[in-house]
């Protein structure tokens, strides 16, 4: 028999209904995790409730959530899929784990880049097009057709022929015509852009192309392109460009795909600019090879597209109206003025629709990004803004007792939307559903019904659950964590005298209206306000470009994917030395990218796959077990460690065996103590780059500077990432950067460093177009005294005034 409560809550004079074997199935069980740097661990995490990950960056947070319960929870559910799938995806081994048991569908809600397809803005990224393409096409005058003709990916074509069609022992023949009626600008092809390509970035008009006369990548005369120019007839390989003709140049340069014949061999024969629009424009250019990514921003220019004025819709889209507006001018509206303007439209006939496109415009405004507009480019969204639109898809869903997993969604909120955050993740709790959170800000622990800190420290020193219970029991755990939740840093009793200004005047990039402001030099200078309202306009727009002026961003760091931290910073330079000197060889063997790399990957470590049907799949090459070198390097050692070693230490591991005795560098050591300074002393040397977070790119891009002197340093949101016990090691290192001679500027919502400014500038009040002013500026005392934004009455509250 099932168990049986002595009682029923709502008729205690009944005895209680039996219990269901199903009710008991209430937690997510994970026993000897031992994925990446975890030891051994066990939990138990709740259902239908929140749950906070915490610990240093490294400890291992990421390695429980997403690469153990998640990866398992997305493994499982792909081998539910017909084979015929199953082969279109990347092969998912199993997480080093003893026992995981309980997980429901887990959904991946984290700071990944929505893409830089040129095409993908944040209304289609997120369906509202969809619904405003139906929504003209019901009620749009004049009325021009189906949904399709107000999409910009969707191209106007008409065509006819003829068919034949047997009608019982006859056949007759018809002419049949279509006609498709898209809203894609034909110009532009819908981007919204066009390109100029700059002819002399193409060709040395000096040479012939037997000379060399191509300077575009990979365009070599001495393999298929050579052999195509020489033999597809239509100009001499020996004369120079310069000495073509009229049909010679354009033959070369703009001849649309034509079936030839070279050596027997039928070949497809493009000029070279339909092939380089094809071949390079097509793609994100920050993922191109460093080489053609150089050779895009030298050779080609992007301009607004002069026949739909960046719209990306052809004429007849733009012409059809609701209430006096084009479906282009309701994409290009603030999403909180959007909202406001739907609301204001009744139409029984479309009510649901309506109602729904309501709903996702609140979802936007609710989770602080009323101030985008929906044809903004998906590329350009910040992780923080990145997540956040991904979470709307999720609020309005059906679903329930699913599991969301969260990564730092505080990330880029300014202290007042973090509330209206921490009320969307309750939101999605109480529908029942799990939600897992990694995250570092108090205000988000705070909410937490279950907190698991992990520690004590990070990499090989972390992977162990140090605490696990309430938020009061995590307080008093004693664990690092812990002590420093309720830390506050606090206002300077001297702030420094600036030793100059930097002027800026007039600014209007985006939001900004005509903003005047000095900007101190000398000092410590904090810019802050809401989300949305301009703080990056006016330090990229107004300061970035300036002659000293060094920008550390939390953007991709542009390189291969084999670039790593310890390529990127130069310490693998006078590593190889020091092993080449001590073992008497050549320091190219010491080089994954030269002569002692694996042959089989090449110095990569993993095999890459690039599949046509989906993204790259990497896997570990066989032949060097992942290491990079061939056997006989791996061999010379230096202080009882080889290469190979050094690459899979860590930054902390790294700068102790660099310090002293036999594999002594200073020269290394000193860069692996930026490294450590900066907050990155868990990362190995080996580590691709592009696995590093956003806050860990700004950090490795920070170390890269600090062996520098003078000069203006920009900073946006270095404590992305960090955790409590960092931030005041963050705050010394700005300090010292400071007391070295740099001028340092930060754009920070956190209210530590506000406090710990010399000077504050605050943008508002609003976001949008409600933002765009300076509202105050002054040292962080004056802000809390006057409590005049809401950035002083936050950091009052912070600070205790």
């Amino acid at each position: 028999m099932y168990p049986t409560s002595p009682i029923d809550a709502a008729n205690p004079t009944r005895p209680a209904a039996p219990a269901h074997p199903a009710d008991g199935h209430h937690t997510i069980r994970v026993l000897g995790a031992r994925e990446n740097n975890l030891k051994n661990v066990d939990v138990e995490i709740p259902k239908r409730r929140l749950t906070v990950f915490t610990g240093v960056s490294g400890s291992g947070k990421s390695s429980l959530v997403f690469d153990t319960i998640a990866a398992e929870s997305q493994r499982l559910i792909n081998e539910t899929y017909p084979a015929f799938l199953q082969g279109f995806m990347p092969s998912q081994s199993r997480p080093d784990v003893d026992v995981l048991d309980g997980l429901t569908t887990a959904i991946i809600v984290d700071q990944e880049r929505m893409g830089a397809n040129p095409r993908s803005t944040l209304g289609t990224a997120t369906d509202v097009n969809a619904l405003l393409r139906i929504l003209y096409s019901r009620l749009g005058q004049p009325h021009i057709g189906a949904p399709n003709a107000f999409s910009f990916n969707v191209a106007s074509m008409s065509g006819q022929g003829a068919v034949t069609v047997e009608k019982g022992e006859t056949t007759v023949k018809q002419v049949r015509r279509f006609s498709i009626q898209g809203g894609m600008c034909a110009p532009c092809e819908g981007r919204g852009s066009v390109s100029d390509i700059d002819l002399t970035a193409l060709f040395d008009a000096d040479r012939s192309l037997n000379e060399g006369a191509l300077t575009i990548p990979g365009y070599s005369m001495e393999g298929w392109y050579g052999r195509i120019y020489r033999g597809v007839g239509y100009f001499d390989p020996d004369k120079k460009l310069r000495d073509y003709g009229e049909r010679e140049l354009h033959d070369l340069l703009h001849r649309e795909a034509t079936k030839i014949k070279v050596d027997g061999i039928n070949l497809t024969y493009v000029g070279l600019i339909p092939q380089i629009r094809k071949s390079f424009l097509s793609k994100d250019v920050d993922a191109m090879q460093p080489h053609v990514r150089a050779f895009v921003e030298r050779a080609v220019t992007f301009t607004a597209c002069p026949a739909c004025h960046g719209t990306r819709l052809n004429e007849t889209a733009r012409s059809s109206l609701i209430d006096g507006r084009s479906i282009a001018d309701v994409c290009a509206m603030q999403i909180s003025d959007l909202a406001a303007w739907v609301r204001t439209l009744e139409a029984p006939n479309v009510a649901p629709l309506l109602e729904s496109l309501r709903d996702t415009l609140d979802a936007f405004v609710s989770i602080g990004l009323g101030y985008l507009s929906l044809d903004r480019a998906a590329g350009t969204l910040s992780g923080g803004e990145a997540q956040r639109t991904k979470m709307i898809r999720h609020l309005g869903s059906s679903l329930t007792d699913v599991t969301y997993v969260f990564d730092e969604p505080s990330i880029g909120l300014h202290p007042h939307d973090v509330q209206r955050m921490n009320d969307l993740l309750l939101q999605l709790r109480d529908k029942g559903n799990t939600v897992l959170v990694v995250e570092h800000k108090p205000e988000t622990i705070a909410i937490a019904d279950h907190v698991i800190d992990l520690g004590p420290l990070a990499g090989s020193a972390g992977g162990e659950v140090v605490f696990q219970g309430t938020l009061d029991g995590l307080r008093v755990s004693g664990t690092l964590t812990g002590r420093h939740l309720d830390d506050r840093a606090r206002l300077k009793a001297q702030v420094r005298s600036p030793s100059g200004r930097l002027e800026i005047r007039g600014a209007r990039t985006h939001n900004l209206r005509d903003v005047d402001v000095d900007v101190p030099l000398g000092a410590l200078v904090v810019v802050t306000g809401v989300a949305g309202s301009g703080k990056s306009s006016l330090v990229h727009g107004s300061l970035a470009r300036r002659e000293g002026v060094v920008v550390v961003d939390q953007g991709a760091i542009r390189g291969s994917r084999r670039s790593n931290p310890a390529t990127y910073t130069g310490l693998l330079e006078p590593v190889r030395k020091a092993f080449a000197k001590s073992n008497g060889v050549k320091p190219a063997l010491f080089s994954p990218n030269s002569e002692g790399a694996c042959p089989t990957c090449n110095g990569a470590g993993v095999i890459f796959t690039d599949l046509p049907t989906m993204g790259t799949v990497s896997s570990p090459c066989e032949d060097c077990e992942g290491r990079r070198f061939q056997a006989a390097v791996l061999s010379y050692q230096l202080g009882g460690r080889s290469i190979g070693d050094v690459f899979e230490m860590s930054v902390t591991e790294a700068a102790q065996y660099f310090a002293a005795g036999e594999a002594r560098v200073p020269s290394a050591h000193a860069i692996l103590t930026r490294l450590a300074d900066v907050g990155l002393g868990y990362l190995t040397l080996g580590q691709p780059l592009t696995t590093l977070s956003g806050g860990e790119r700004q950090r490795l891009k920070l170390a890269t500077h600090m062996g520098e002197t003078g000069g203006v340093l920009v900073l946006d949101e270095p404590t992305t990432g960090l955790h409590l016990a960092d931030v005041e090691q963050l705050l010394a290192l700005l300090d010292r950067l400071v007391d070295g001679g740099r001028s340092v500027i930060v754009i920070e919502h956190h209210q530590a460093v506000m406090a710990h400014a010399d000077w504050i500038i605050d943008l508002g009040p609003g976001a949008g177009h409600d933002g765009g002013r300076v509202v105050f500026e002054g040292p962080p005392a004056e802000l809390v005294a006057a409590r005049s934004t809401l950035t002083g009455v936050h950091l009052a509250a912070y600070v205790g005034g």
